[in-house]
């Protein structure tokens, strides 16, 4: 146990006799040295957490020792940090003054009596002798902690081993928050309050987005304490480690703490070069996906992450800075653990998405969390993977030229073909195709020919009569076909603009 007054009270040679009733707390707060001093004013050559022998010199001659004068030397020792004063009898005075006790009880300062006969230097010694038994005994308990925890290491789970042996060696509540702020896991696992978890979270996730290590105390509204530090290095950090506190970690409880960050720093090492080669192979099967082999794939992400979201499904191309793609993708691997067939990803030329056509709300979610560029191309089945992966890298590249956000591949068909011919960048035949492509799904799975009949009325400038002709049918006929295509296009086709966009669309696409 750590050297305390009560423990120095209860050596029993030393014939000490306390004089104030200063609480249990005073009683057991840490004495971490006794120094002896006369002085007027000795919080110059103390320190917080030390105690103070006197013989009263500093008093003067008189019989009694003014009230003032007790209160203000009192007030100077306890706003020095000093936690247990000492007086001697019998060298200079005959008891101990009654305005000092006083004075010393208003404080909430615990006095002391040493008689005569006891030393100075033997109530030092004793007191020095409590703090190298406690230095001894908290030495030997932390290599006793650390084997401990490094036995916990090297069990199958050993994270989570490691963050419950470190709880019970402290005796308290610790978790493990990772990169998306979430808590991992704690122990023990009914120890931290809702309200705490939210406060802790929030924090957890600031400290991650400075991407710089660091330490935090956080102390909640109920006055409990934790003590945060970040894992990892930085500009990569990989979780956060939150403990709770009963006060400060003295020196052998910091070492114990240290020791278990760098575990959990190389257990999350070792999970990184995990995630390193699971990336590889996600960027095989995207290629596989892009050439036409779902099957393949499907069986793989079966077994690796669980199966892949159901069609229809759509793309996301989505540029991310090199400084945040290891957190990006630390990020990703969580999400896909927590939501088991919502989400594929992989990294190549850019990071790619595959989520359901309904749940895009992972897609922004990422976006907005780092503040990213994407584009989302239109709902299609595995089968038309590498058509889609092609429409979210148009719609990037578009989404490139302007500020964060997702630019949808849709919205760029909508604009017309004519709007991307000045973008050299932009596959004018992809945005063509999906300008076209109500009219030829309309003329596939019904049997009719409004694409053929429009692209004739605009060869015949327009003019019903003469596309009527052409083609062999009446002129009311002609005139519904183009009026129906207009409404699956949800076009205005009397609009000059929009008839040069259809027949460019034409043009391009060779329809």
């Amino acid at each position: 146990m750590p050297a305390t007054l009560r423990s120095l009270l209860h050596r029993g040679e030393l014939h000490l006799r306390p004089l104030t009733d200063a609480g249990e707390h005073a009683l057991d707060a840490p004495l971490s040295w006794l120094h002896s001093s006369d002085l007027e004013d000795p919080t110059p050559f103390l320190a917080e957490g030390q105690g103070l022998l006197t013989t009263g010199t500093q008093f003067g001659a008189e019989a009694e020792v003014l009230d003032e004068v007790a209160e203000a030397y009192v007030r100077r020792l306890v706003d020095g940090g000093v936690v247990a004063l000492g007086f001697g009898t019998e060298v200079v005075r005959a008891g101990t003054p009654d305005a000092l006790v006083a004075a010393c009880t208003r404080h909430g300062l615990p006095l002391f009596e040493v008689p005569y006969e006891t030393s100075f230097i033997a109530v030092a010694q004793a007191n020095a002798e409590a703090v190298a038994r406690d230095a001894n005994a908290r030495g030997a308990w932390a290599l006793a902690a650390q084997r401990a925890i490094s036995l916990a290491a090297m069990r199958p789970d050993g994270l989570g081993a490691t963050i419950a042996e470190l709880s019970r060696q402290l005796d308290g509540w610790v978790g493990l928050f990772d990169v998306s702020g979430r808590l991992d896991r704690g122990h023990p696992a009914d120890g931290l309050p809702a309200a705490d978890l939210d406060l802790l979270r929030t924090e957890a996730l600031r400290l991650l987005r400075s991407g710089q290590r660091a330490s935090l105390p956080v102390a909640t509204q109920r006055g409990v304490g934790y003590t945060l530090q970040t894992l990892g290095s930085g500009g990569h950090l990989s979780g956060v480690l939150a403990i709770a506190k009963g006060g400060a970690l003295d020196r052998a409880g910091r070492e114990v703490v240290t020791a278990v960050i760098a575990l959990a720093g190389l257990a999350l090492q070792q999970n990184r070069e995990l995630a390193r080669a699971r990336g590889l192979l996600r960027t095989g099967l995207l290629t596989m996906l892009s050439v036409g082999e779902p099957e393949v794939v499907q069986a793989t992400s079966r077994e690796v992450w669980g199966p892949l979201p159901a069609e229809p499904v759509r793309i996301a191309a989505v540029d991310v800075p090199d400084h945040d793609l290891d957190t990006v993708v630390d990020l990703l691997e969580l999400w896909v653990q927590d939501r088991p067939g919502h989400l594929f990803f992989a990294v190549d030329d850019a990071l790619f998405l595959c989520v359901n056509a309904d749940d895009t709300g992972i897609v922004a979610e990422l976006v907005d969390r780092f503040d990213l560029r994407a584009g989302l191309s239109d709902g299609t089945a595995y089968r038309s993977f590498g058509r889609a992966r092609t429409e979210a890298v148009q719609a990037l590249d578009r989404r490139r030229e302007g500020r964060p956000g997702t630019t949808e591949f849709g919205d760029l068909a909508r604009e017309g073909v004519l709007a991307h011919l000045a973008h050299v960048d932009v596959d004018a035949g992809a945005v063509a195709r999906a300008f076209l492509a109500p009219l030829l799904d309309h003329d596939r799975t019904a049997g009719t020919e409004l694409t053929g009949t429009v692209r004739t009325w605009l060869q015949e400038n327009c003019e019903y009569d003469r596309a009527a002709r052409v083609l062999g049918i009446h002129r009311h006929t002609a005139r519904a076909r183009v009026e129906h295509a207009g409404r699956l296009l949800d076009r205005d086709l009397s609009v000059f603009s929009t008839r040069a966009d259809l027949w460019a669309a034409f043009v391009v696409e060779g329809a």
